[in-house]
């Protein structure tokens, strides 16, 4: 585990300075018009984040015999989709957060309102480079990975999973409930970040339900350890508030199964997930490093 996770820590550097600078080259600069957006924008993606979505996209498609920068629009608007979803997640009319990455959230930062339309401009920036990916890449892939994202972030996706969290507040959690909402509000971008890498690098359709199996588990892994990390841990570790979860009432993983049975299931779900990548060589390193990280995060 300990060479395991040194050669993790030497891929994310690496991978990380590249998605940081092309996420600097990407995002607008201010300027006279429009006042406070372009600095908004800046605010709510640079200066932190562990950048996993843009990681894994490269790391499927290197796994698939590509590289990163081949595919970094896409990689960077799935970062932006990540980034519109924590603004707005944190507005006072959802949950109500104050913290994020170590700093005031965007509405604390500028407003509420300006922070509705820095979300809205960052979902819409990444369309646009989602289509600036048929700038190198046949255009019949481009338009699989649009309709993968566009899946993934709506009714039936990540805003749908959204939704049935709020709902779910107060209530009693149960296990098709939670499954529900953690499968979409966190699992179906991660999802969509793995299979858009390796759409994009040309891969099998073998692959492609191997990568589907192996992203499934690691998104479901990813957000009970996010659940679990907000049950245990510090807002110096974390970055944002803990136990909110708790005192908002929400569907959780350790609130329905207790922390011991819910890092069993997360195990269980990294277990699969390093399963589905028997048949991968030494090119999908980089996945396996990234589903063990699942477990071993901290923030």
């Amino acid at each position: 585990m300990d060479t395991t996770l040194a050669q993790l820590q030497s891929y994310l550097e690496a991978r990380l300075g590249q998605v940081e600078r092309a996420l600097e080259q990407y995002l607008p600069i201010q300027t006279e018009r429009p006042r406070q957006l372009p600095s908004a924008m800046r605010y709510a993606v640079l200066g932190g984040g562990k950048r996993l979505r843009p990681i894994l996209c490269g790391a499927s498609a290197e796994a698939c015999g590509a590289s990163l920068e081949p595919v970094m629009p896409t990689a960077c608007a799935l970062e932006l989709i990540h980034a519109f979803s924590l603004v707005h997640d944190d507005l006072p009319a959802l949950d109500n957060d104050t913290l994020r990455r170590g700093k005031p959230t965007v509405w604390c930062a500028y407003n509420e309102a300006m922070a509705i339309l820095t979300g809205d401009a960052l979902f819409a920036m990444a369309f646009e480079l989602l289509a600036k990916q048929a700038e190198t890449t046949p255009a019949e892939r481009v338009i699989q990975v649009l309709a993968l994202v566009t899946q993934a972030v709506g009714v039936d996706g990540m805003v749908g999973g959204q939704v049935e969290d709020i709902l779910s507040e107060g209530s009693e959690p149960t296990p098709d409930g939670l499954a529900y909402i953690h499968l979409r509000k966190t699992g179906a971008l991660i999802r969509a970040s793995v299979l858009a890498g390796a759409i994009l690098a040309g891969a099998t359709p073998e692959q492609l339900r191997a990568l589907d199996t192996y992203s499934t588990a690691i998104g479901l892994a990813f957000q009970i350890v996010d659940d679990i990390l907000n049950e245990t841990s510090t807002p110096e570790t974390l970055g944002k508030a803990t136990q909110s979860d708790r005192n908002r009432g929400k569907a959780t993983y350790p609130r329905l199964f207790g922390l011991d049975e819910s890092w069993r299931q997360a195990e269980t779900a990294i277990r699969e997930a390093l399963q589905s990548l028997a048949d991968f060589d030494e090119r999908a390193n980089p996945l396996r490093w990234l589903a063990q990280y699942t477990l071993l995060r901290q923030r």
